[in-house]
């Protein structure tokens, strides 16, 4: 038992039951506890600019395969595309055939259109810009930019450029790839600190949601929010455990892997908060240090599965509510745009309602301010889309590698199964950063 709770696990799993019970016993302190898990969600972003940097840097200078690189990020793209449209469809699906909204009988007059005001200006940005501008926003002004305001995406495209610059350079570039190599190796220990304060973490996160919205809140959420976590349960048991399984792995046995990263994402409803420590465990598999550095970063952005079952469902949800008549144009409609909308919604403040309400402003038809009957639960609903998103995209990485080769197949299902494996630089890392298996 002791054991046990010199774990990583044991200690969050014990930090989320006295915060449940903080937050009921002592619900006015619990609410005062918030800043411990804002102030891990934001340590763990402090550094993960850096993190990607050196990681994809050193990944594809290392590789000096440019080709690979360039092939591995195509191939990570497409199945972005698709399960992300499979997703999509399900949301549509589960809303169209169980009707969640059905018999409600909201009047949209009646609604408090205040609410939404905070959210209003970013989601017409996100509706009228556009593609190109979104391709726009992937450049920084300045590279420096980039990094103060932790956008991955603008990080990721210099990584890239850097990479290939390191490769091209051959032996003049290797002073300076073994230097990232080195800084590397200082982010993880960095990370390691870190990651030791994320039981404090979550007591802050979970005691405030218990305090604020009661015990009841953890319950009683409707059949809205039931319907959007049995439609996740299957996405991520069935669809995700099928390309799994046809990849040659058990999606039962890497949710076991990733068991740490799931109890913190489940109380800070933040899939950001465990980023390093996700990276460090898939290249501890055995999955190359490049592959991890694209499809990862990349994935936190363009390939938010659960994040577009979420959209689907409470669009339909919406127009069920207030009585508002759906064709099967309206459904295309929500389908393509949300395809769309979806995309680089990673970091935008409200991400959630504000990409539904740029969906919505494709559908006139359908009463935008409806979105605050959504509003409501949307942070119960944000712990599901958490959860979905992390899994798809480490299920995403494993796949990509094991298309590209870029994976020891017998390594990863050493792991995996618990098994003891040779040491390597990167379960250095790991050891550093604390998120070895059974640690």
């Amino acid at each position: 038992m002791s054991r046990f709770f010199k774990s990583l696990f044991g200690q969050v799993l014990l930090a989320l039951v006295i915060g449940v019970v903080v937050g009921v016993v002592w619900p006015e302190f619990a609410v005062k506890l918030k800043p411990l898990g804002d102030g891990f969600i934001r340590l763990i972003k402090m550094i993960i600019p850096i993190l990607v940097f050196c990681v994809v840097v050193h990944g594809i200078a290392g590789t000096g395969d440019l080709k690979r690189v360039g092939r591995v990020g195509v191939k990570a793209l497409v199945y972005f595309e698709v399960v992300t449209t499979i997703a999509l469809g399900l949301g549509l699906l589960l809303g169209f055939v169980f009707h969640p909204g059905t018999g409600m009988n909201v009047d949209p007059s009646k609604l408090d259109p205040s609410a939404l005001s905070s959210y209003t200006s970013n989601a017409e940005k996100l509706a009228h810009g556009g593609v190109v501008d979104f391709l726009m926003r992937l450049i920084p002004n300045t590279v420096g930019g980039a990094f103060a305001t932790g956008d991955v995406l603008q990080v990721l495209l210099f990584a890239i450029l850097f990479g290939c610059a390191l490769a091209l350079l051959g032996k003049r570039g290797a002073p300076i790839s073994s230097f990232i190599e080195s800084l590397s190796h200082v982010i993880f220990k960095i990370m390691g600190i870190l990651i030791k304060v994320a039981p404090l973490g979550v007591l802050g996160a979970i005691a405030y949601t218990v305090g604020g919205y009661g015990i009841g809140s953890l319950t009683q959420l409707g059949a809205l929010v039931a319907l959007f976590y049995v439609a996740v349960a299957i996405f991520v048991f069935v669809i995700l455990g099928l390309i799994l399984r046809l990849a040659g792995f058990n999606i039962f046995k890497l949710l076991g892997y990733l068991r740490e990263e799931l109890m913190v994402v489940l109380a800070t409803t933040s899939s950001d908060a465990v980023l390093p420590q996700v990276m460090s465990k898939l290249k501890r598999m055995g999955i190359k240090d490049s592959t991890v550095g694209l499809v990862i970063p990349t994935g936190y952005s363009f390939n938010l599965d659960a994040f577009s079952i979420y959209i689907t469902l409470a669009a339909v949800f919406i127009a069920q509510a207030t009585n508002t008549h759906i064709t099967m144009a309206h459904l295309l409609t929500i389908l393509v745009v949300a395809l769309i909308t979806s995309k680089g919604a990673h970091g935008v403040p409200g991400s959630a309602i504000v990409v539904l309400a740029a969906t919505l402003q494709a559908i006139p038809d359908i009463p935008a301010i409806g979105l605050v009957l959504v509003l409501s639960v949307d942070w119960f609903m944000g712990i599901a889309r958490a959860l979905g998103n992390l899994t798809g995209n480490c299920v995403a990485t494993v796949v990509v590698a094991s298309w590209e080769g870029d994976i020891d197949k017998e390594r990863a299902r050493a792991v995996l199964d618990g098994r003891h494996v040779p040491a390597t630089e990167d379960d250095a890392d790991a050891e550093i950063s604390g998120v070895a298996a059974g640690a």
